[in-house]
């Protein structure tokens, strides 16, 4: 048996060619979304992550290993000065990621092809920042909200779509009443409602949105806030006119109008799901068009629990957070609450006052 020289990777190496460099970075983006899909990272945010890249690619025109601080400078600060603060920030987050994979497993290597020294282009200088201000989503009031649902359940009486309109419907409403996010709605199976669980009965979401994009996070979520009777009249006089048949197993919850092959029914798209509660809020609540999303809904919801007096660690869990502060930002005050609590704060003291001086 003949052995194969083994080549050390401790051996110099020469300058590699121009197509030579063009094969290894197609290698290793193919490595890069091998290496995030080990490492549990869902497949949407892999596409999303390499989509980002791609958008450097193109304007950098070079292989992005040669990336430097000034260049990120000027891409950032200048390229994309207009676009919102979100899709830089996931831009360079993307970046950020794709060099701690190059550091990691080819800065040895990297170098002696090509004579630089991998370094992440984006530092504490030049990192793209989310202002508080565009984080904060202030929902619509429960008035609003009754007003948007209200007009949609009555155009549900004389739709010319029964089925589909009714189904946007309780997307829609699982979203305010439970907050849900509208991608976990939408790959609910109809085996995921679990009536037998809790007082309400329970949704067990099983692609939950991972902290730091780390995958998947399943919960259970209880049917509160009238989810409950919502969600019993969506399966028992909906559902079955989309045609699924309930006994194949993974038979979706929010079918699409179309059919797969053996009579397995499809999902309803997010997009879809989301064209409608805009068309429904352009129709119904015009004061909020353009701005009124399911991810606004979930605010809504997590005030809403707030506001009845539940406690910030069950909203967590309700909407599926890893970490509190994030259910924080969630919770928004209407009316008069904060000035509520102060005064009845000094009445209190007050009395507490009077106490001891009697």
């Amino acid at each position: 048996m003949r052995l194969a020289v083994v080549r050390s990777l401790r051996e110099p190496r020469g300058p590699a060619t121009e197509e030579e460099l063009f094969d290894f970075e197609v290698d290793l983006l193919a490595e890069f979304v091998l290496a995030r899909a080990a490492s549990g990272v869902n497949d949407a945010t892999i596409r999303g992550d390499t989509g980002q890249l791609e958008q450097v690619r193109n304007w950098f025109g070079r292989p992005l290993w040669e990336l430097e601080p000034r260049d990120a400078d000027r891409y950032f600060g200048d390229v994309l000065r207009k676009v919102s603060a979100s899709t830089r920030a996931a831009r360079a987050r993307a970046v950020v990621t794709y060099f701690a994979f190059l550091e990691a497993r080819y800065k040895v290597l990297l170098h002696e092809l090509t004579g630089r020294v991998v370094e992440c282009p984006i530092d504490e200088m030049n990192r793209p920042r989310m202002s508080a201000e565009a984080m904060i989503r202030v929902p619509p009031t429960e008035e609003e909200l009754e007003q948007l649902f209200g007009g949609w359940r009555e155009d549900l009486i004389s739709c010319r779509k029964f089925a589909p309109n009714a189904r946007n419907y309780m997307l829609a409403r699982l979203s305010a009443d439970v907050g849900l996010r509208i991608n976990e709605a939408c790959r609910l199976d109809l085996a995921d409602v679990r009536w037998e669980l809790g007082r309400f009965g329970k949704l067990n979401v099983r692609h939950g949105k991972g902290a730091h994009r780390s995958g998947p996070r399943q919960r259970l979520v209880p049917l509160v806030n009238g989810a409950d009777a919502a969600l019993t009249w969506y399966v028992e006089d909906v559902w079955s006119q989309f045609g699924a048949d309930e006994s194949l197993p993974g038979a979706p919850l929010f079918p699409s109008e179309r059919h797969a092959g053996g009579g397995a029914g499809l999902r309803v798209s997010n997009s879809a799901a989301r064209w409608a509660l805009s068309r429904a809020v352009e129709r119904h609540l015009p004061s909020w068009a353009g701005r009124l999303t399911p991810h606004v809904l979930r605010h809504y919801c997590a005030s809403q629990l707030y506001r009845t007096g539940v406690d910030i660690l069950a909203i967590q869990e309700v909407l599926g957070h890893s970490w509190v502060a994030t259910t924080m930002r969630y919770i928004h005050i209407h009316g008069t609450r904060v000035e509520d609590a102060v005064v009845a704060g000094h009445r209190r003291a007050g009395d507490r006052w009077e106490g001891l001086l009697r």
